[in-house]
């Protein structure tokens, strides 16, 4: 698998929202879902706790040599945001 690269707006960021880099490297490596978005990024996000009322949302640009994550965060809409199959 490819590296997981941060970067410093993405650090700066998840730290203000209070999101450990371990956490956001979770969810780029076991997604709950991957939606496409704008310039070519994807948005990895996964329920969060046992009731799945929150969710954690990572933007990540991939190239060839890794995953490079632009921001991180975490939301309660999560009807706005999952997509059902």
């Amino acid at each position: 698998m490819k590296p997981i690269q941060f970067s410093a707006h993405a650090n700066f960021e998840i730290q203000r929202r209070g999101i450990s880099q371990a956490d956001a490297e979770a969810v780029v490596r076991n997604p709950g879902q991957v939606l496409p978005s704008k310039k070519g990024r994807h948005i990895y996000q996964s329920k969060l706790g046992a009731t799945g009322q929150r969710l954690l949302r990572v933007i990540v640009k991939e190239d060839a040599m890794a995953h490079h994550v632009i921001p991180a965060y975490k939301t309660s809409k999560v009807a706005k945001y999952w997509k059902q199959p």
